[in-house]
C-alpha cells in the first residue's frame, strides 16, 4: 500500500463479501478480519491480490524482514542516476555534444525502474475507476520522458551539438524534459522512503509483547521429572517449574515452593509480591527468587499478557493520521488535473500545431505533479522529530502530532512515572535510646543476604550512612511474605513486617501512611522501624504545576493502593487520582474520559500501561520503562535530569508536536496553493515544462526550508 487510499480500496472490497468485517490499517500493512468458516483465509488473500496488492497470511515464526530494501534500493539508484541529469540538462555549459542521448540513457531506469512503484500503483488504481497522487507521478514522469524521447528521435533536437536554452514561455516544440521525469520520480521517493522509516516501527508494540512469552518450559510428569517443553503445547492443567530469574511461561496457580515474582510490568506495583502455595501467578511475570512448581490455569489467548495484546492492537487500530489531509486534498485534485490536461491538450490542437499542445499539456501535468504535497508530512516530521531526539523527546510519527494539537487532559501512571521505579529509605524511626546508625547497621546485616527490593533500599541507606565494612548476619533465614531473621554479635535480629514481629512476641506500634514499614527487632525487644517508599521524580511538581499553568488537566492514573497514590497526589499538588486499577481498567479509564470528550495523552513506562497508552490519543512513555510500553507510545521520553527522565520533557513534546503540525499544515497548504496559482499558468501556454519542472523544484524547496524551520525550535522551559 502507498496511501491511506489504498487501506480504504482493501477495505471496502473485503467488506463488500458476504460475512466478512474487514478493518486495514495503513500503518502496520495489516487487515483484521472476521470472516466465516465458508470464506478461507486464500480467498480473502486472493482478493487483495486482485486489487493489484499483496497479501500473505500472518505467522509468528516468519523472519522479520527488511521490507524498506527495495525502497532504499531504488531510491540509492534515483538519487545516483537523476543528479548528472539534472546537472546537464539545466546548465548549459554542461552541455557537451550528444549529451541529450546520454540523458536519455541514464533518465530510463529512473522513470522505469526505480518510479515503477507509482506506475504500479496508478495501473492499479486505474483498473478500480480511481486515481491518486501516484496517478499523476506516474503520468509526469512517462510523459514527460516519451515526450522527450520523440522529440529526441523525431524532431532536430537530437543533432549534435544542440544546446538547450532556457525560455520562461513558449519553446513547447523542441524542447527535452528528461531532467523532468527523472527528478519529479528521485523528489518523490525522498518522501516515500521518510514516510516510510516511520510506519516501519508501527508493529514493534505487539511483536514486543509476543516476545515477553516463554517459548520452552519445563514441565513436570507424573513421576516429578522435568521435560524441557515448547511453551505452545501447555495445556490447563499441566505442572511447570519456574526457577529464579525465569519468566512464567502461563497463568497459573502455584502448587509448592515460595518466593518474590515481579509482576510490575502487568501490574504496575513497584515491590514483587510474594508467593506460596495456591498464590496466583500471571504469565510473562518474573520469579526473583525461590523455585516455584506452577500449574497451568489459562493457556494461549486466555492469558492476562494475551488480553493486553489485544487491547493494545485494538486501540493502535482506530489511530488517525495526518497525511489522510493529503490523502483527502489529492482524491479531489487529481481528477481534476487530468481533466485540465485533457482539456487544455484539445484547446491547444484548434489553436496551434500538436507539438505545441502536447507540451502545453505535459506542462501542466509537471507544474500541478504534487511533489511538494508528497514532502510536507515526511520532512517536516523528519525536522520535528530530529529537534525532539536534541531535546531527549522522541516523536514516533505523524499520528502524534495530530492527537497533540488537540490535548486537554494528561494521564499519568505512578509507578515508574512520576515515581523513580525504586524503592529508598523514606525515615527512620528508632526506638527509645536506639540512634539511627545502630537501627540501619542491625538491619542491613540481615537484609544485605535477601534481593527483595526491600531489603536492598535499606542496605543501600546503611552503606550511605554507616559507610563500609558492614557485617553481614549469620544463620539467615526468610519467611516468604512476611521478612527474615539472623545472628549478629550473638544477638538474634528480627526484620520484616508487624505480624511477623507480633508472632514472635515482639511488642510492635501502630503505623500511618502509604509508606511500606521494616520493623527491627533485637533478642525480642524492637530496635525501631525504617520506611521505605518509591521516590517521587525530582521533576514531577514541576512537570503537574506546568500542565496546570498551560490548562491542561493532570491524572494519575495507578495500579497501586489509594493511600499510596495519595501520597503522591499530596507531593505533586492538585490532581486527579484513580487508584487500584487493572491494565484493563487503565485502558478503559482513559476510553471513559475520551467519551466525556476529554483528549488524552497516556504518559506511562509499563506493560501494564500499554494497553492504555495505544488507548489515549496520545501515548507518551517514560524512557526507563519496558520496551512494550515505549513500542507502543507515539512520544517517548529520554531527557535526563540528575541521572533521572525529565519529566517536564512530557510538555514540551506537546509544544513541539504542535509546533511540527502547524509546520505540516503550512506545508501542505503552500503545496495546494502553489498548484492552484502554476495550472492556470501552465494551461494558457505562459509556463513552458522547464519551467514548470523548475517551479515544482521550487515548490519542494520551499516545502523542506519551512520545515527546517524546526531546527531553530526552543521549548518555553529553555527561556527560564
Amino acid at each position: 500500500m502507498t496511501c491511506a487510499a489504498c487501506a480504504n480500496r482493501i477495505e471496502r472490497k473485503l467488506n463488500r463479501i458476504d460475512g466478512v468485517r474487514a478493518t486495514v490499517n495503513f500503518a502496520t500493512a495489516t487487515a483484521t478480519v472476521t470472516h466465516p468458516a465458508a470464506v478461507p483465509v486464500t480467498d480473502l488473500v486472493a482478493v487483495v491480490t486482485a486489487l493489484g496488492y499483496t497479501a500473505q497470511p500472518p505467522s509468528t515464526d516468519a523472519p522479520d524482514t527488511d521490507r524498506d530494501r527495495p525502497l532504499r534500493l531504488r531510491l540509492a539508484g534515483a538519487v545516483a542516476l537523476s543528479v548528472p541529469v539534472m546537472a546537464v540538462s539545466m546548465a548549459p555549459a554542461l552541455q557537451f555534444s550528444g549529451w541529450q542521448w546520454v540523458v536519455a540513457a541514464l533518465s530510463a531506469p529512473v522513470v522505469g525502474w526505480a518510479g515503477w512503484p507509482f506506475h504500479r500503483a496508478a495501473l492499479a488504481n486505474a483498473r478500480q475507476g480511481a486515481a491518486s497522487m501516484d496517478t499523476l507521478v506516474s503520468l509526469g514522469a512517462l510523459v514527460s520522458y516519451l515526450w522527450s524521447l520523440w522529440a529526441l528521435l523525431a524532431t532536430d533536437a537530437g543533432r549534435p551539438g544542440l544546446t538547450m536554452t532556457f525560455s520562461f514561455t513558449g519553446g513547447h516544440g523542441h524542447a527535452l524534459y528528461f531532467e523532468v521525469g527523472a527528478g519529479l520520480v528521485t523528489f518523490l521517493l525522498v518522501g516515500r522512503w521518510l514516510e516510510a522509516r516511520a510506519r516501519r516501527r508501527a508493529g514493534s508494540a505487539l511483536r514486543g509483547l509476543a516476545e515477553l512469552g516463554v517459548r520452552d518450559v519445563a514441565v513436570l510428569d507424573a513421576d516429578g521429572g522435568e521435560h524441557r517443553r515448547p511453551a505452545s503445547i501447555l495445556h490447563v492443567g499441566d505442572r511447570f517449574v519456574v526457577r529464579p530469574g525465569e519468566r512464567i511461561a502461563t497463568d497459573g496457580v502455584v502448587e509448592a515452593g515460595a518466593g518474590a515474582v515481579d509482576a510490575s510490568l502487568l501490574t504496575g506495583e513497584s515491590v514483587p509480591v510474594e508467593v506460596g502455595p495456591n498464590s496466583p501467578v500471571a504469565g510473562g511475570t518474573v520469579n526473583t527468587g525461590g523455585r516455584l512448581v506452577v500449574r497451568a490455569t489459562r493457556v494461549g489467548e486466555d492469558t492476562r499478557l494475551a488480553q493486553i495484546t489485544r487491547l493494545v492492537a485494538d486501540a493502535q487500530a482506530g489511530k488517525a493520521r495526518v497525511q489522510r489531509l493529503a490523502d483527502t486534498i489529492a482524491g479531489i485534485f487529481v481528477p481534476f488535473v487530468l481533466v485540465i490536461a485533457v482539456a487544455t491538450a484539445a484547446a491547444w490542437l484548434v489553436l496551434a500545431p500538436a507539438a505545441t499542445a502536447v507540451g502545453v499539456a505535459v506542462a501542466v501535468l509537471i507544474v500541478a505533479c504534487p511533489c511538494a504535497l508528497g514532502l510536507a508530512t515526511p520532512t517536516a516530521l523528519l525536522v520535528g522529530t530530529g529537534r525532539g531526539a536534541q531535546l531527549g523527546v522522541l516523536i514516533r510519527g505523524a499520528a502524534a502530532l495530530e492527537s497533540a494539537h488537540r490535548i486537554d487532559t494528561v494521564v499519568f501512571d505512578k509507578t515508574g512515572t512520576l515515581t523513580t521505579g525504586r524503592m529508598r529509605v523514606t525515615a527512620l524511626h528508632p526506638a527509645t535510646g536506639v540512634d539511627e546508625v545502630e537501627l540501619l547497621r542491625a538491619a542491613a546485616a540481615v537484609e544485605s543476604c535477601s534481593e527483595h527490593p526491600l531489603a536492598q533500599a535499606v542496605v543501600i541507606a546503611a552503606g550511605q550512612r554507616c559507610g563500609t565494612g558492614l557485617p553481614v548476619a549469620a544463620d539467615f533465614r526468610a519467611t516468604p511474605g512476611r521478612g527474615a531473621a539472623g545472628t549478629l554479635d550473638g544477638a538474634r535480629i528480627m526484620v520484616g513486617s508487624a505480624r511477623h514481629l507480633a508472632d514472635a512476641g515482639v511488642t510492635v506500634p501502630g503505623t500511618t501512611g502509604a509508606d511500606s514499614v521494616v520493623y527491627v527487632a533485637r533478642d525480642g525487644h524492637l530496635l525501631g522501624w525504617v520506611t521505605v517508599a518509591d521516590g517521587l521524580r525530582d521533576t514531577a511538581a514541576a512537570t503537574v504545576a506546568r500542565l496546570r499553568d498551560a490548562g491542561l488537566r493532570p491524572v494519575l492514573l495507578t495500579g497501586d493502593t489509594p493511600a499510596a497514590a495519595d501520597a503522591v497526589a499530596t507531593q505533586v499538588g492538585p490532581i486527579e487520582v484513580y487508584a487500584g486499577v487493572s491494565p484493563e481498567d487503565k485502558a478503559a479509564t482513559v476510553r471513559r474520559l475520551r467519551a466525556e470528550g476529554r483528549a488524552v495523552a497516556m504518559v506511562g513506562d509499563g506493560v501494564n500501561d500499554a494497553a492504555a497508552l495505544a488507548e489515549a490519543d496520545l501515548g507518551i512513555a517514560v524512557a526507563t520503562g519496558s520496551d512494550i510500553t515505549i513500542e507502543a507510545s507515539d512520544v517517548t521520553l529520554v531527557r535526563a535530569d540528575a541521572g533521572t527522565v525529565d519529566l517536564t520533557a512530557a510538555v514540551d513534546a506537546l509544544a513541539l508536536a504542535r509546533a511540527t503540525l502547524r509546520t505540516i499544515k503550512g506545508n501542505l497548504f503552500w503545496a495546494f496553493a502553489y498548484n492552484t496559482l502554476m495550472i492556470p499558468l501552465a494551461a494558457t501556454g505562459l509556463v513552458n515544462p522547464m519551467v514548470a519542472a523548475a517551479a515544482m523544484a521550487a515548490s519542494s524547496l520551499l516545502v523542506v526550508l519551512n520545515s527546517l524551520r524546526l531546527t531553530r525550535w526552543q521549548p518555553a522551559s529553555a527561556a527560564r
